[in-house]
């Protein structure tokens, strides 16, 4: 499999009046095209960091890091914005959808400034909402508005797709749900999905876990043979 992501020696620092506040240290890594990665760690050990700056929401302080041998770490902020634009899909623990928009509308939003998207149709049917397309995030459920919240990151196609604590504000059976989605995105479509977590459970799933812990890639583990999201327990 090719090289889709390669970081070397990343460093993110804040500077805090006269402190120097340290949230990656040193972190290299490889993830390749197809992969089902976990990163794992407790709050404030570098994982949302880490993943803002490979969706390219955030700047590297030092490293390098390069998206198909591209760099992203010296690039203007226009091909950023066409990175995130094409290349990345985002999922977050809160839904960030548009109240006044349908299920069908909030992920056509999100379509229209892709290059190639997946039929919006198409994707509301494998989230199990195709029934629902014309229903406002207030007439859903928790589970099924972070369902749209996935169908809105799959249909814009990206070859990356990020997850922060995509489960984090959900019950067991609705969070294994939402895995399920995950999974099949990145099996059906062979594309590269990487989901922050703190919840072990979920690293069992994984091809490789990177595991996290004060800002610094403590681990890399390979997963022999991954369980199906059904298996997954926490």
């Amino acid at each position: 499999m090719d090289v889709i992501l390669l970081g070397e020696k990343l460093s993110k620092w804040y500077q805090m009046g006269e402190v120097r506040v340290n949230a990656l240290r040193n972190v290299s890594f490889e993830v390749l095209q197809g992969e089902f990665i976990v990163v794992l760690g407790p709050s404030g050990s570098g994982k949302s960091t880490m993943l803002n700056i490979i969706g390219g929401m955030d700047s590297v302080s030092e490293g390098e890091l390069y998206y198909r041998g591209q760099p992203l770490h010296s690039v203007a902020e226009k091909a950023l914005t066409l990175y995130r634009r094409n290349t990345v899909g985002f999922i977050f623990q809160f839904y960030n959808l548009m109240p006044n928009l349908t299920a069908y509308e909030n992920v056509a939003l999100a379509v229209e400034i892709a290059d190639s998207p997946l039929p919006i149709e198409e994707v509301l049917e494998d989230v199990g909402l195709g029934e629902r397309a014309e229903h406002f995030p207030s007439q859903m459920s928790g589970g099924e508005q972070q369902r749209v919240a996935v169908a809105r990151a799959i249909a814009k196609n990206p070859e990356i797709l990020l997850c922060d604590e995509p489960t984090g504000a959900l019950d067991f059976e609705t969070g294994v749900q939402v895995l399920r989605l995950l999974k099949k995105f990145n099996q059906k479509y062979k594309k590269t999905v990487m989901v922050i977590t703190h919840n072990a459970g979920i690293a069992e799933m994984a091809d490789r876990v990177f595991v996290m812990k004060d800002g610094k890639l403590a681990q890399i583990r390979r997963i022999e043979n991954p369980v199906s999201p059904d298996e997954v327990s926490w």
